[in-house]
């Protein structure tokens, strides 16, 4: 018994280390290959909710430098000023507040005559609050304005983070995001 808890305890902390996974959506009758440019759907970047303490210009350009990267790491360009590009592009960060309920029953054996025995323990159940923040970037044809691709990641809000912190978050995030791009 005591093995399979030490067992359940280690897979959970490993769970709980992964890295944040991306999803993805696409069209699939769009050829991906035709779209070589790129430009900004305006807002470009939209909060959820549109909250003045989450907007900021800072996180704003985070998310722009970041997306700008990626999309040019993929072979994508930015189109020429006041142009229309083969893709529009809008991001969209989002938090919500979660929570989740954590039970713990500390029980065992308490001494050893011809069996463990002991009284029943108690289960102690605490809820923990936390907020989670989605980034979603979203590709859009240039021409008709269809969602032709769409890509999110997800991971828990750190308020203490600090600017260098947030910066490589950010970055993080949408590299996770883009590694999908274009769909296979």
């Amino acid at each position: 018994m005591r093995r399979l808890l030490t067992a359940l305890f280690f897979t959970t902390v490993l769970a709980g280390c992964q890295a944040p996974m991306a999803t993805k959506d696409y069209d699939p009758s769009r050829d991906f290959a035709a779209y070589r440019s790129w430009s900004w759907q305006t807002p470009a970047l939209q909060y959820r909710p549109d909250d003045p303490r989450l907007r900021s210009d800072l996180t704003e350009q985070r998310v722009r430098d970041a997306v700008a990267s990626g999309l040019d790491q993929r072979g994508l360009r930015p189109a020429a000023a006041n142009a229309v590009g083969d893709l529009k592009v809008q991001a969209y960060l989002i938090v919500d507040n979660r929570q989740q309920q954590i039970t713990t029953q500390p029980v065992g054996p308490w001494g050893y005559w011809g069996g463990p025995w002991g009284a029943p323990g108690w289960a102690e159940t605490r809820t923990l609050d936390y907020q989670v923040t989605t980034l979603q970037v979203d590709l859009l044809d240039g021409r008709d304005g269809k969602l032709v691709w769409r890509g999110s990641t997800e991971q828990m809000l750190n308020p203490n983070a600090t600017p260098a912190q947030r910066n490589e978050t950010i970055r993080r995030g949408i590299d996770r995001i883009l590694a999908n791009y274009p769909p296979r």
